[in-house]
């Protein structure tokens, strides 16, 4: 049997999660599983096909010569590998363990090379670096790493493990972006190459600009060689299944539909209609001001066998299917999912900050972006009062609004900012505009389904009503950010004429309409709503589709295979392009309305 390294204590020790969200469930309630707004949202993968827990982890690796345990940023390796060894030596197996992280190069080494893409230290932005995971380790260390042929099995684990150069199974523990921003925010984990924790903006910026994007690119090398996929959210007994049957939902879900897990935010100007409205949630939090309905960077897919669920990063459907996700747009957008949907919840809450995002030659040259933010306001709902704030007066004088915005920095004064800046109120299914470098924020009152390209960190703040973060901190102002890239010719009259979409009926039968949203040529994207009573067929026509039910209590989708899929109001789902037709049934006893925007 093999003693353990005194880093290595054998009993589990679970890393702390800083969040009122709760944890996946590893078994879905029966009961729950059709509630109004699923929480869960799940593709079947078939009876018997996800398993759970380290002992039966454990009997797939005794099975095997050298195996690799790889795996995503924080994964909590230590105690995978307590759980791992424990369940060995119950089976008196003789084991070597060998630590990946023991080969990266020096720490300062490191952090001299990924310091050009950290940016400025004080700034929540670098630029997307370019580096691939093996830039992180000594070459001759690992060289150096061989198999014991003395015991039955060698495990080689952590991040990288797979960078050995000798064959091996390999085993690959993902984790996905909110769990792992719970964990960071705990203090519990740490950034690539890293054996120190920082403050959270500085550890989430390497995690975005550094370390995600090294390790998606080395998770889609290694996609090929997984043998099992395993869900490390549940550090005690871990959901996992075999990749051949993960590539098989894959595949099912290009060709078909697919709705990712939503995560919830609170926020400093958040309200109270997430509460109010969806199911299953804490409601013990002060507000909720997002939700990451549909924001794929940050978001996982749930696979269900027999009420099991396990959860992966969206990056996977992307790397094996994108081109049937995206059509005849995927020579343009590559493995990149160019739409997301988010809603900003300010019913009962605060204004947005006031703000604007960067040009498409501004986000690539600074910042390393393929596209940039261009957005639209969907009011899903809102109270009499509400309003949206959005471009600039007829009058706007450019350096007396920016003295304006430094003196209210500096001194902690307000601004009276409609001085500057039209509001306007705000009406349900109405659709606002706002191309690169509009000025805008979304008022108290409202619930925003926020579509846009999917960049979603690039907002530069210029006023933010004196108010602090929720740990009492003044919020970041970017006042120079914003002024490289203000568009002070959306004032006066233009701006109701070019950034409001103004509605065209372009279809209409017995018991259905479709009505057009037009966007700005900014946008890449499209919009338009199917309002019906019974049923709507729909063409993908080579183009993905991303969805959701506005108004109305419940629809079926069915695409031409003859998958079906219950959604309920405020649900956001895709139809990728490959599904070719689909029908749309209404199950609700009103007219159902679903919004859909779609690659132009």
């Amino acid at each position: 049997m093999q003693e353990l390294e005194k880093d290595y204590h054998l009993e589990p020790s679970v890393l702390k999660r800083k969040t009122e969200q709760f944890l996946i469930p590893e078994v879905r309630e029966t009961q729950n599983k059709y509630s109004n707004f699923d929480l869960y949202p799940s593709h079947d993968l078939g009876s018997e096909k996800i398993n759970r827990g380290f002992d039966s982890l454990a009997n797939y690796i005794a099975t095997k010569k050298t195996v690799c345990l790889d795996g995503f940023s924080g994964v909590n390796w230590s105690q995978i590998i307590e759980q791992v060894a424990n369940h060995l030596n119950t089976k008196g197996l003789k084991f070597n363990l060998i630590d990946i992280s023991e080969s990266l190069k020096p720490e300062d080494q490191i952090q001299e090379m990924i310091g050009p893409f950290l940016g400025v230290e004080e700034s929540v932005w670098g630029t997307r670096c370019n580096l691939e995971i093996g830039d992180f380790f000594d070459n001759a260390k690992l060289n150096a790493l061989k198999v014991d042929e003395k015991v039955d099995v060698t495990i080689v684990f952590g991040s990288g493990a797979s960078l050995v150069n000798f064959e091996h199974t390999l085993l690959y523990f993902d984790l996905p972006k909110n769990e792992l921003q719970y964990r960071m925010r705990a203090g519990e984990v740490y950034n690539l190459g890293v054996t120190a924790t920082k403050e959270n903006f500085k550890m989430y910026k390497q995690y975005y600009f550094v370390d995600w994007v090294v390790l998606n690119a080395e998770k889609r090398r290694l996609s090929k060689y997984i043998d099992i996929l395993i869900d490390s959210q549940n550090q005690l007994e871990p959901s996992w299944a075999f990749m051949k049957d993960v590539k098989a939902a894959l595949k099912q879900m290009s060709t078909t539909s697919f709705r990712v897990r939503p995560w919830f935010e609170p926020g400093a100007w958040g309200g109270e209609w997430i509460k109010e409205h969806i199911e299953g949630l804490n409601k013990d939090v002060i507000n909720y001001a997002w939700a990451f309905s549909l924001i794929v960077p940050e978001n996982g897919l749930i696979l269900e066998s027999d009420n099991h669920l396990l959860e992966f990063s969206f990056d996977f459907l992307m790397h094996q299917e994108a081109e049937n996700i995206l059509g005849k747009h995927h020579k343009k957008f590559g493995n990149e999912f160019p739409i997301r949907f988010n809603f900003l919840d300010t019913y009962k809450g605060g204004n947005l900050s006031v703000q604007c995002h960067p040009s498409l030659k501004y986000i690539q040259e600074k910042f390393g972006e393929n596209i940039t933010q261009d957005e639209c306001y969907y009011i899903l709902d809102c109270d009499e009062d509400a309003s949206v704030y959005l471009g600039f007066q007829e009058d706007i004088d450019a350096e007396k609004f920016r003295s304006e915005l430094v003196k209210s920095q500096e001194e902690n004064v307000e601004l009276t900012i409609t001085d500057y800046v039209q509001q306007h109120p705000s009406k349900k299914h109405d659709l606002y505009l706002i191309p690169n470098g509009t000025v805008h924020s979304a008022g108290a009152g409202n619930m925003v389904l926020e579509i846009s390209a999917t960049p979603y960190i690039f907002t530069f703040k210029m006023y933010d009503w004196l108010r602090l973060d929720l740990d009492g901190n003044p919020r970041p102002i970017n006042i120079d950010h914003a002024f490289n890239n203000l568009r002070f010719d959306f004032k006066g009259d233009k701006v109701e004429k070019e950034l409001f979409s103004h509605t065209q009926q372009i279809e209409k039968g017995k018991d259905f309409e479709i009505i057009y949203y037009p966007t700005h040529q900014e946008h890449f994207y499209d919009v338009r709503r199917f309002d019906f009573e019974t049923t709507m067929n729909i063409e993908t026509l080579g183009s993905c589709h991303v969805m959701m039910l506005v108004e109305g209590e419940q629809i079926e989708l069915e695409t031409e295979t003859g998958k079906s899929q219950k959604l309920s109001y405020a649900e956001t789902f895709v139809v990728p392009a490959a599904a070719k037709t689909f029908k749309l049934t209404n199950l609700g006893s009103g007219r159902a309305k679903v919004i859909n925007a779609y690659l132009k």
